[in-house]
């Protein structure tokens, strides 16, 4: 005789704890993510550190070397090429974190409590964390370096340094984040995108990060761009938070052609965008697409 065993009915929970829950898991996915491409996160925050400081060191011996420091603003020329420089890494690593998450073909996929807003949430999280961190840590070592009585030297060359004096730090610190969000926007559609074409969405990332390398603007100064040059650079939202985060760190400079607006706005339409091709996706993918290529 057969004994039936009773169906076992979901556990309900609360918003409270399923938000809990949904938390817990993001901040294990993205505790993951940070140490995915090394061993350890501090391996990987050693990696953007070192990318960060070649960055700015390559962009002070060439303005150094070619005369250009007069034509950056009159401030602090170190927190003229950080300012260009911090905001373009972070964008740039949010497009790439984001738009390289992993997606609904993945082997991840398979355990239940995983999906790809968690994913996408997580990549996006921790390319943030280590951006930050980067970039705290540059900011001390170069305030401390300004600080000190005693001027540095490197072969001879004295290292001139000032502490740092940044005029409106909290929106400064609103136009990284909406760097970095921005990024996460344009990545979005583009993670939408990859099951569909993935060598497609790998050489749109790759060309959206050369192509920034001039048309953010971080090199050059908005108000002495001549006036049939700007449109070249008006389309890019990076561009109007670079020039921005200038106008509110520099006392004597005040941004006349760019609009933070504009980047928070596009990159709302992105995210929209971007959620509408993630539900198609979702409904349509296949995981004998990665077994295919």
């Amino acid at each position: 005789m057969f004994v039936t065993q009773p169906q076992r009915q979901p556990r309900r929970q609360s918003l409270a704890m399923g938000a809990f829950r949904l938390a817990e898991l993001i901040f294990h996915a993205t505790a993951r993510q940070a140490r995915q491409s090394h061993s350890s996160a501090m391996m990987a925050l050693g990696m953007q550190l070192l990318q960060s400081l070649i960055f700015v060191a390559a962009f002070y011996v060439m303005f150094t070397i070619l005369g250009l420091r007069g034509a950056a603003l009159r401030g602090d020329f170190i927190l003229f090429i950080v300012s260009g420089i911090f905001l373009f890494i972070t964008h740039v690593k949010a497009v790439s974190a984001v738009a390289g998450a992993e997606g609904p073909t993945s082997a991840m996929m398979n355990h239940a409590p995983m999906n790809t807003v968690v994913a996408v949430i997580s990549s996006a999280l921790a390319s943030l964390y280590i951006s930050t961190l980067s970039i705290l840590l540059i900011l001390t070592a170069v305030h401390l370096i300004g600080s000190m009585t005693t001027p540095l030297s490197l072969l001879g060359y004295p290292i001139s340094m000032n502490p740092l004096d940044i005029l409106d730090p909290a929106p400064a610190i609103g136009m990284y984040l909406l760097a970095w969000f921005s990024g996460c926007a344009i990545g979005l559609p583009l993670h939408a995108l990859k099951p569909w074409l993935p060598n497609f969405v790998s050489i749109v990332t790759a060309i959206y990060s050369r192509v920034n390398m001039i048309a953010s603007g971080k090199m050059f100064v908005v108000n002495m761009l001549p006036a049939d040059r700007r449109p070249l650079f008006d389309w890019n939202p990076l561009f109007h938070i670079i020039d921005q985060c200038r106008g509110f760190t520099f006392v004597n400079y005040n941004p006349a052609h760019t609009d933070w607006t504009y980047a928070f706005w596009l990159s709302v339409v992105f995210v929209i965008v971007g959620i509408m091709g993630e539900f198609f996706t979702g409904r349509h993918a296949s995981a004998s697409w990665s077994a295919r290529r």
